[in-house]
């Protein structure tokens, strides 16, 4: 790496650190004013309590990213045009793109991390929090998700669950699980003091399986030597754990993965829930992006607040800041409402600021 990319690094690094520990520090403060004394009244350990603010926190990281990057470039820039440091790198034949290639680097790592973190860290650990929370932060209430229930309609079945023995769902106690015909009357009733999700395949314990005609009264079991198993596989229950999670827990909580399986296993949904739905995927694959689209237009604002006036050049970027998350809500009611096509209402924020921010920084360059 060469001294001055070690040298932009060092002076952009260190202000965006300051920037995202000030404002998880504003989050975890307001936090502590509603729930301090339940917190040292529980039997939490240190680990118990950082992992409840990390759950938290973790649903509104995508927001503070980009907030932090925006506050660390414009100072960074202000810095460099304030000590004529960009002249004398220019002067030094340095391109005006080498200068901030380091700023753009460290941009789409962290929309990478923030991809990562609404995709694989938010949809349990936020969720447990917001459990634990409910709770007044009692571990015995919060440690098992309870009262499940599933409905796969595609496959006319219905899931309930007295509770779940830990967070991925693939261990459900005191299940019960219906199945109907098409005509709507029932065709087969298991009930089970445990159902385990082993190797694509759901195990039950000490299964009770009950059989109906089609009158949906209750008729003589076609496998009689199945009934005495005290372990039997269910293939025909193609569910998967995150299938039943994902009905259980907050929508915004749920991966992108997650929301666009519903949206396909989903097919008697109202047009309105699907539009919904899928607008929220392709919103959440979106947002992880606003960290590189808003460091580009903070750029130019950095270099205006150095060479003009400060105040344009902050003003100017929390401007489009405020406005980039405006169009943003917009495009949402839009879709909501049937305006915008889901998918292109989710796009059109990035597309347009990318976009300005372009021209800006071409501007500079």
């Amino acid at each position: 790496m060469k001294i001055l990319t070690r040298y932009i690094l060092r002076e952009f690094l260190v202000p965006l650190a300051y920037c995202l520990v000030g404002f998880v520090s504003i989050y975890v403060l307001f936090e502590l004013f509603g729930s301090f004394s339940r917190l040292l009244g529980s039997d939490l350990s240190a680990g118990m309590v950082v992992r409840y603010f990390l759950g938290y926190l973790s649903p509104f990281f995508h927001y503070l990213a980009p907030a932090s990057l925006m506050l660390a470039t414009i100072y960074t820039m202000w810095s460099f045009c304030r000590h004529s440091e960009i002249i004398a790198m220019r002067a030094s034949g340095v391109s005006f793109m080498a200068i901030v290639k380091p700023l753009l680097f460290v941009a789409f790592l962290m929309s990478c991390f923030v991809a990562w973190v609404d995709e694989c860290y938010v949809p349990q650990n936020a969720q447990w929090a917001k459990r634990l929370r409910t709770s007044q932060f009692d571990l015995k209430k919060v440690d098992r998700a309870g009262d499940l229930v599933y409905r796969n309609a595609r496959a006319l079945r219905v899931w309930t669950a007295d509770s779940a023995s830990d967070d991925t769902g693939a261990h459900l106690l005191g299940v019960k699980v219906t199945v109907d015909r098409p005509s709507g009357a029932r065709l087969l009733c298991v009930m089970s003091e445990k159902a385990d999700y082993l190797d694509g395949e759901w195990w039950f314990t000490n299964p009770k399986v009950i059989h109906y005609d089609e009158r949906g009264e209750e008729s003589a079991t076609p496998t009689p030597e199945l009934e005495t198993l005290p372990l039997r596989v269910f293939p025909e229950f193609r569910e998967r754990p995150g299938d039943i999670l994902v009905q259980n827990r907050d929508w915004t909580y749920n991966s992108v993965r997650e929301k666009l399986r519903f949206i396909r296993t989903h097919k008697d949904i109202t047009p309105e829930q699907r539009r919904k739905c899928r607008y929220d995927a392709w919103a959440q694959i979106m947002s992880p992006w606003a960290c590189l689209v808003i460091t580009l237009f903070s750029i130019p604002a950095g270099i205006a607040s150095g060479r003009q006036s400060v105040f344009r050049g902050i003003l100017g970027a929390l401007g489009m800041y405020f406005a980039f998350y405006g169009l943003t809500i917009g495009c949402m009611v839009a879709a909501d409402t049937g305006w915008i096509p889901p998918i292109p209402a989710a796009i059109l924020p990035d597309a347009v600021f990318l976009a300005l921010g372009v021209r800006a920084f071409a501007k500079q360059r």
